[in-house]
């Protein structure tokens, strides 16, 4: 699956000193991918839009910190 029309995007969480950041993109139809922003040209996760909402549904029920 080619990724390269994807649209990158990294949490506002994360620090700008390179540390471990995943970045997100939703711009592929039907799918949601994931990757390790240090290793941009590394294999992604890929997840159904249902998948990806339930996934970060859970984060936020798990942690108190997370507000959206």
């Amino acid at each position: 699956m080619s990724l390269s029309r994807a649209t990158w995007r990294k949490s506002t969480r994360s620090s700008g000193n390179g540390g471990a950041c995943v970045e997100v993109a939703t711009n592929l139809r039907g799918i949601v991918a994931v990757r390790d922003s240090k290793d941009p040209d590394g294999p992604a996760l890929i997840f159904t839009p249902d998948e990806w909402r339930a996934f970060t549904r859970l984060v936020a029920d798990l942690s108190p910190s997370y507000n959206g």
